[in-house]
This record gives structure tokens, sequence and C-alpha cells, in this order.
């Protein structure tokens, strides 16, 4: 439901919202989903609450299409009753719209709730910008968030340092910039906000020595025999994670070299390789290729 809220969030209109149209790419542990077939939709200055249900609702019966299929044909894990998921689609998005636009009141001696909104809006993905606060003659608290424009930290990580990864991708990784640089008392790339020139220097000389000495020797690491298991970015996720499960285990502080080399073995090696879908002859010489 993060695509679609995203995608009414900047007035557009899907109308053909369903499985078949969505790519879905691994991402830091989750699943980034992607809009591949635009054709049915349109831009619009703002959305109504009914043109949104109508999406909604679409979406709705799609996707208990898309499952029953799946089911038919013996692609859907036991246990998982197509229904009861595309039921819960409506729901889902209800809570997450709220959740993004709605404004709530709090008490003057409640200011911990407004943390607490950010921090659930961070769980769903979203940055926050800023908060708009307005306080009301009762005492009262106004707060609505303004979320980030999506793939606010994609752009920022391609900018410091080359790579194009996923959102939750390059979030991850611009924590470990941030570490690194603080460790070392250097810029702080993943800070954010406005800079001066200085700062900005900094935070990309920081950015470019993180990226030559942590993430490239890492990656350089996995064999080339396997490669192909998940993307770099991805790799090094899992790295992260693997370092801190290992350090957590061992009550000390494991290095990047000895997590990395403990994941390809215990882990990478045995991960499946991931399924790469490539056009048919006969699709090419269709399109001209």
């Amino acid at each position: 439901m993060l695509l679609l809220v995203r995608l009414h969030l900047v007035g557009f209109l899907w109308n053909d919202c369903s499985l078949s149209n969505v790519l879905f790419r691994r991402d830091a542990g989750a699943f980034a989903a992607y809009l591949v077939d635009a054709e049915t939709g349109e831009f619009r200055p703002s959305l109504s609450a009914a043109l949104r249900e109508f999406d909604v609702e679409t979406a709705h019966l799609n996707i208990a299409g898309g499952l029953l299929d799946l089911q038919s044909g013996g692609l859907l894990p036991d246990g998982i009753d197509p229904v009861e998921v595309a039921d819960e689609v409506p729901r889902r998005y209800a809570r997450l719209w709220a959740e993004l636009t709605e404004s709530e009141h709090i008490e003057g001696t409640q200011r911990w709730r407004i943390a607490q909104r950010v921090e659930r809006l961070n769980h769903l993905g979203f940055d926050v910008a800023e908060m708009d606060l307005r306080r009301r003659p009762d005492g009262s608290v106004l707060i609505q968030p303004k979320v980030v424009d999506p793939g606010y930290h994609s752009r920022r990580l391609l900018r410091l340092v080359g790579l194009d990864v996923g959102e939750n991708q390059a979030r991850r990784l611009l924590n470990d910039v941030d570490h690194y640089a603080a460790e070392r008392g250097l810029g702080r790339p993943g800070s954010g906000g406005r800079k001066d020139s200085r700062v900005a220097r900094e935070e990309v000389v920081a950015a470019q020595d993180w990226l030559s000495q942590v993430y490239v020797p890492v990656i350089a690491a996995v064999p080339a025999d396997l490669r192909d298991k998940l993307q770099d970015a991805e790799v090094f996720h899992e790295i992260l994670e693997h370092r801190w499960y290992l350090s957590q285990r061992a009550d000390r502080d494991i290095g990047m070299a000895e997590a990395a080399a403990d994941y390809v073995n215990r882990v990478l090696r045995h991960h499946p390789d991931e399924q790469v879908v490539l056009p048919s002859p006969d699709d090419a010489a269709d399109t001209g290729a």
C-alpha cells in the first residue's frame, strides 16, 4: 500500500492497480514496489476522497483476483487466504493515509507524542522534513507531519558516492557512512539539512573515504561465483545485520572484514540465486532489438 499512498500524495490516479503491473525489488531486507504500467494512470492537481476510494477498491479486487490465479496455479504457499489478504488492502491503506495526512491534537504536557508520531512514520519508511505545530487557545497543540519526497536518501547517496540503490538500502548505507565519519571526526553525510560549502565538502570527502575504505573492500571480498546471489547493496546491508548479530553473540565489536567472511561462508553461499527475467528471442525480435 505504500506505493499507492505515495502515488496519491502526488496526485496520481492509477485506475488499474494490480499485482501484474507492479515490480518488486529487494530493498534492505524489505521489498520496494515500483509502478511498471502507467497506461491507465493520470495526474490531477489533487485527488478527492472518492477518487482515492475508487483506486483502493480497484486494487482490492485486482489483488484478490491475482492471488486467486496464483493459488489455482499452485504458486501460492499453503495457509494464505487470497480473499483475506486482499481484504487487508483497504484497511491498511486507510491507516497509512491517516498516519501521513491527518492532524493530531496533543496536550501541552504530551510533547513526547510528537517524537512518537515521527517514529511511527520512520517505521513506515517515511522521513519527516518538519512538523507543522500550531498551538490552540485551549493549550493543546495541532501537529501535522510534512514528509520528504520519495527517494530522498537514494538521491543523496547517489550524489555523494555514485551508488544507485533502493531507498531503504540508501538509508542503511548512509547510516553506516555517518557512523564511519563520526568515529574518525570527519563530516557527517547522514545529517541532512542546509549546510555551508565547507561542511558540504567535508561530507563528500567522508563519504568517498567510506566508499573506498569500507564498501568497495567488503563487496570485493565476495567471490565471483557468488556475486549473482544478491545485489551489492543488499549484500552490504545483510553483512551489516550479520555483523550486529556476531558482535552481540561475541560481546565485542566484530570488524567488517571478519563479518563479511563469516557471512559469505555461512549465509550467502547457501542463498538461492536471484531470478532475473530476461526477454525471449521472440520478444527481442518484435521490438527490433
